[in-house]
């Protein structure tokens, strides 16, 4: 199960292939453009950042410490590793983008060891901690040492803020740090109605990969360390994994302007709307059924292979999986930038 290669051309339209294709907001473009007009230090000396740290100490504790990085693997990577001693490994889901779209990052880049464990969902239970304590202690294997959570997870459905709150509990009271994977964490909270530190900081998390890149940003994630007394030396490993930016201003400028108003919630909601709108328009269809329930920007549509054909001949559009049936489910992604049209004219298509 997973996103299957499909071969890019001038003739197909991206518009559903990815929550990446959108463009840039243009409150972003406009608080670049602010950052633009004079010198600033560099590697985070700059008022752009020193804002950025004080919202996010606002949001998710005095504590907190913010490190702007420039992109999602970076920022699961560095994150995981200020967890993990080198001896340490972390629990995931099968269906995790860490254990699967990362490349080989996290093993060649942050020397990390992955414990994934199969879901049916992409959401891990606390079962799925507990099944891998049996090592703590043993020479021979790597030691537990972390949980890392995807939210929303890579098949469009979420943890509750009671499942993320237990599955913190079991990690800690066995001594284990919990990171979120937050790449698309404002979907996730505006999907739950709920503030970003309420699925973060406020259940237990340690540390959080803040993902704003799909939401509205360009080239511009985070690592938010909410627990400094358990993720160490963030700043160093950061910088030895080419992370840090020395004109750190240009990205501290847009994760202010996106987190330090509403921006988050208004490109996250509008996406989240305009997914449930495509699944509802699609389950229309004879022959269609929509794979699980469409709470974020992801829709998941199991269809006949002529429309699945239809569609595939007309936009890049990755086919996830196999149903039962034998008909493909298709994976189709809705973003900050998804107007009525561009649903209407998918939704033709796929009508013949």
């Amino acid at each position: 199960m997973g996103k299957q290669p499909v071969e890019a051309t001038e003739q197909l339209d991206a518009s559903f292939a990815s929550d990446n294709v959108a463009g840039v907001s243009p409150e972003i473009l406009q608080a670049l453009t602010a950052a633009n007009t004079e010198s600033a230090l560099p590697y985070g000396g700059d008022l752009q950042t020193s804002a950025l740290t004080d919202w996010a100490k606002s949001e998710f504790g005095a504590q907190a410490e913010i490190y702007p990085v420039f992109n999602g693997t970076g920022a699961n990577v560095v994150g995981l590793q200020g967890l993990l001693d080198r001896w340490g490994a972390a629990i995931c889901s099968v269906q995790a983008h860490v254990n699967n779209d990362e490349g080989a990052a996290p093993e060649r880049v942050g020397a990390l060891k992955l414990l994934p464990r199969p879901t049916v969902d992409g959401k891990l239970r606390p079962a799925d901690i507990t099944a891998e304590l049996s090592a703590l202690g043993f020479v021979h294997a790597a030691q537990p040492q972390a949980v890392t959570l995807t939210q929303s997870t890579e098949l469009g459905t979420l943890y509750s803020r009671d499942e993320l709150a237990e599955l913190a509990e079991t990690a800690h009271s066995h001594g284990l740090g919990v990171h979120i994977d937050g790449a698309r964490i404002s979907n996730a909270a505006a999907a739950l109605g709920t503030s970003l530190a309420g699925i973060t900081s406020e259940i237990g998390a340690d540390v959080l990969s803040l993902g704003a890149t799909k939401n509205g940003a360009l080239a511009a994630e985070a690592v938010v360390v909410i627990n400094p007394d358990r993720v160490r030396g963030t700043e160093f490993i950061r910088k030895f994994s080419m992370q840090l930016a020395s004109k750190q201003r240009f990205l501290s400028a847009q994760l202010v302007e996106l987190f330090g108003t509403e921006l988050w919630r208004r490109n996250a909601e509008h996406a989240n709307a305009q997914a449930a709108k495509l699944g509802q328009a699609l389950a229309a269809l004879e022959g269609v059924s929509i794979t699980g329930s469409t709470v974020v920007n992801a829709v998941f549509p199991e269809m006949p292979q002529e429309m699945a054909a239809r569609i595939q001949s007309a936009y890049l559009a990755h086919v996830w999986d196999t149903a039962p049936s034998g008909n493909p489910v298709l994976r189709l992604m809705c973003n900050w930038q998804t107007t009525d049209a561009q649903l209407d004219a998918l939704v033709a298509v796929a009508a013949g």
